[in-house]
């Protein structure tokens, strides 16, 4: 628990807490919430701020924006750990909030990540929301929809907070070269596509960006007159990633995992880890990585091998689970699986005909015959009137017709000889040698 001190000696704080945002105008980021006539600055601006969540991923400025909402509103403002505070705080605080409201003095109680309470530690706030002793300003990670009470966040209203994107987050390291509580002092060159590398290695995070920064300038090259130059080398020595200058929303984002996709199809394992291994220690986004590869599991193996498709959710979860650097092993199985699995095309080629003709094609009614009919009404329409439950048929098969009229015949799945689909296409011949000889459509 901490309450903000006005009078601490800034000079010795990190680069990212000394250049803390003091207004919204200020703020970097979240254009969606604080840009003009946006409704977050418009509560915050008419002081009309109630109880509220923010979510988002680490170093959006969750925190700083609560701060800012303290300024404006001139609140006492608090602030509250999950990770050291327990009902015993709690109480305490809630005491002081109640004598700050008679007083007429409101308090803005800052919970960082709200969801490490338990029911009984949320539920002990949930009187002094109510009664209006505090304005709760929570923030989490994690989606509060599973991780804050619901009768706390009811009391709440959630705004989501986005990842910084790189020209914002460039922006703010130029900012921070050039204000004074940064490092305006000095002279410190830097080239612009290094100030890019650091953004890119980021992934959003203002805090991460501007640590670097901070660590890139301190071991920088100071020449006689005392200019500090920041190099490749300094920036790669300071993150570890030789490959560190790798824009991942531009040209070589998409070549790389363009790269990493057409290896696979080739099947060729090897290829495959490396780019894999290129874009990771670039600093690529592991579940990224992990969705694309499970496209392709579908979308290059399908039903040739069905447990593709499983290996490739797994690695996701995984991924999500612990994260770089120890995922890169699960990410490698699922890579070096589809490389190795046998390929087929079919289910893409399946819906891609498909589309065209749900395009193209009237829009025909679904027949009678396979129409549900829950009400009176629709049973004397004639909805599901001779309707075949295939699971009644010795067979399990009926020759019912399931395509509107204009498209009877279309084939859109063509299975392929690879691997387990081959099984699948010798099924798929019966079944329709049986449609035929019975009259089916």
């Amino acid at each position: 628990m901490e309450q903000m001190n006005l009078f601490e000696d800034t000079q010795s704080l990190p680069l990212a807490a000394r250049l803390r945002p003091r207004t919204l105008d200020e703020f970097a980021g979240q254009k969606h919430l604080l840009g003009e006539g946006k409704v977050l600055r418009r509560i915050i601006e008419g002081d009309k701020v109630g109880s509220m969540i923010f979510w988002g991923p680490p170093g959006v400025g969750k925190t700083t924006l609560a701060r800012i909402i303290a300024n404006r509103t001139r609140a006492k403002f608090i602030d509250f750990s999950a990770v050291t505070s327990g009902i015993k705080e709690i109480k305490q605080v809630m005491e002081q909030a109640e004598k700050n409201r008679r007083f007429g003095e409101k308090t803005i109680l800052f919970v960082d990540e709200i969801h490490r309470f338990n029911k009984a530690q949320q539920d002990a706030f949930l009187p002094f929301v109510e009664k209006g002793s505090i304005i709760l300003i929570g923030a989490t990670t994690e989606n509060p929809s599973f991780e804050v009470n619901g009768a706390l966040l009811s009391r709440c209203k959630v705004f989501v907070l986005q990842a910084l994107k790189t020209e914002e987050l460039v922006a703010l390291l130029k900012h921070a070269l050039q204000d004074e509580r940064g490092f305006g002092g000095q002279r410190i060159e830097i080239a612009d596509e290094l100030l890019e590398a650091v953004a890119a290695f980021a992934n959003g995070d203002a805090r991460s960006a501007l640590s670097t920064l901070e660590m890139a300038v301190l071991n920088g090259d100071v020449s006689a007159d005392g200019t500090v130059r920041v190099t490749r080398e300094t920036i790669e020595g300071i993150t570890s990633k030789k490959s560190l200058l790798y824009d991942k929303t531009g040209e070589e984002h998409y070549n790389l995992i363009s790269a990493l996709h057409k290896s696979m199809r080739n099947s060729d394992p090897d290829a495959a880890v490396y780019w894999l291994a290129r874009m990771l220690e670039a600093g690529e986004d592991p579940l990224y990585v992990a969705r694309r590869v499970t496209r392709f599991a579908s979308e290059d193996v399908g039903l040739a091998d069905p447990r593709a498709l499983e290996i490739a959710v797994a690695a996701y979860q995984a991924c999500h689970f612990i994260g770089m650097p120890e995922c890169t092993v699960h990410l490698t199985q699922a890579v070096v699986y589809m490389a190795m699995a046998p390929k087929s095309n079919a289910l893409d080629v399946a819906y891609m005909r498909a589309k065209k003709d749900a395009l193209e094609q009237l829009a025909e009614p679904v027949p009678l015959v396979i129409r549900n009919a829950p009400t009176k009404l629709m049973r004397e329409l004639e909805y599901g009137k001779g309707y075949q439950f295939a699971h009644d048929a010795e067979e399990k098969l009926t020759n019912m017709q399931c395509l509107p009229d204009s498209l009877i015949g279309r084939e859109y799945y063509t299975p392929t000889e690879e691997g387990v689909e081959a099984k699948v296409k010798a099924r798929l011949a019966e079944i329709k040698r049986w449609k035929k000889e019975h009259g089916g459509k």
